[in-house]
């Protein structure tokens, strides 16, 4: 994707070929600048800290990381300890485990003077799949915003809800659940985007909202708590959300808040569609509800918010009484009895065992 007319994705290495570079997230919408990763330790405060996040470049990330490992340290020891730290930075995005288990089977039988070339290679490889598979999500995608554009008077705009960022932001580069918002927008179609706030981090109205204004994309950043009134009002045509993980049954897990929207959707007829790459299908989990652990966060996040003042500085402020009691969920698990349908890179398929294994026997034997 470009920004201010200059191509960008969100992970790359860096002219001296050992270090990786990344777009620094949490300084986002105020500034855009980026971040040198060195070490594994960096790679993984990276992740865990949120300086990068959205499960398919947490995957990518934590595949650097190998690299990085790997480059001070080949034996299997390092190894070992790189899975460790890494697998245990994110808890809910199951793209991390893939891409950890991608890199173990490229790097575990090689001779340890080849690791490192290989390790850069196959994370390279996985960069290059995930933005070949997020720009088929967005052509199987097209096709639903065409429809609706097609049901629509000439110049009316269609309606996309979309909850916390699933953008090219989340991913190396297009994005899930706005790779077809994209395409129609440059393809020509009026289109609007309502984006949800999505507290407690503001993802949308600090990510999806910074990217699309970047893309020129039309959009308003509304309360979490106005979705549901906007359904009741026909000014929500269809709602795309992304995922961290999709069980076998087609349960869908996303940003805490994801569910809210889809009861809404299906209170008033509003189709609600998940975008997923396959890395981010769990067949060993059969039950979503029960089986995907949901990440619990620290209580700084609900308590305080971060923006720029009115002379420019930026500021972090609490908002909640001292001695109240924090809970933060980081996630839940839309029933797939909710879930209008699956946008993936092998086309758009219901949220069920058999779509999902039909469309993926590769990913559902291996969890055999």
């Amino acid at each position: 994707m470009k920004v201010d007319g200059k191509p960008m994705r969100t992970i790359w290495v860096e002219p001296d070929g050992r270090s990786v570079g990344i777009i620094d997230q949490t300084a986002l919408p105020h500034r855009l600048t980026t971040a040198r990763l060195t070490t594994l330790d960096e790679a993984a405060h990276a992740i865990r800290a949120m300086l990068i996040r959205g499960a398919p470049l947490i995957g990518a990330t934590a595949a650097y990381g190998v690299c990085l490992a790997v480059r001070q340290d080949s034996s299997d020891d390092s190894l070992d300890r790189a899975y460790a730290v890494l697998i245990a930075t994110r808890p809910t995005a199951i793209n991390l485990k893939w891409a950890l288990d991608e890199m173990m089977a490229a790097l575990r039988n090689r001779p340890r003077a080849e690791r490192s070339t290989a390790a850069y290679r196959r994370a390279a490889e996985i960069c290059e799949q995930d933005v070949a598979i997020n720009t088929a999500i967005g052509r199987n995608g097209l096709p639903l915003i065409e429809a609706i554009a097609a049901r629509k008077k000439s110049g009316e705009r269609v309606n996309v809800l979309t909850h916390c960022n699933a953008g090219w932001l989340a991913t190396v580069d297009v994005g899930t659940a706005t790779a077809p918002i994209y395409l129609a927008y440059d393809s020509g179609i009026p289109l609007h985007v309502f984006a949800d706030e999505t507290r407690p981090r503001n993802q949308g109205a600090s990510l999806t909202a910074w990217e699309l204004g970047k893309h020129g994309v039309p959009h308003t950043v509304i309360a979490d708590n106005a979705g549901g009134h906007l359904m009741q009002h026909g000014l929500v045509d269809l709602v795309i959300v992304g995922t961290d993980r999709v069980a076998a049954n087609g349960d869908v897990c996303n940003k805490i808040g994801t569910y809210l929207k889809a009861l809404a959707a299906c209170d008033n007829n509003v189709p609600f569609y998940v975008a997923l790459p396959s890395p981010t299908i769990d067949f060993t989990v059969v039950d979503g509800v029960a089986g995907i652990p949901i990440e619990q966060r620290g209580a700084d996040e609900v308590a305080s918010m971060t923006g720029r003042t009115a002379d420019g500085r930026i500021e972090t402020v609490r908002i909640v009484p001292e001695g109240s009691a924090v809970a933060n969920y980081g996630f839940d698990v839309t029933p797939a009895r909710l879930v209008t349908g699956l946008i993936t890179e092998r086309g758009v398929i219901a949220a069920a065992p058999a779509a999902l294994a039909g469309a993926f026997p590769d990913r559902a034997g291996k969890a055999e």
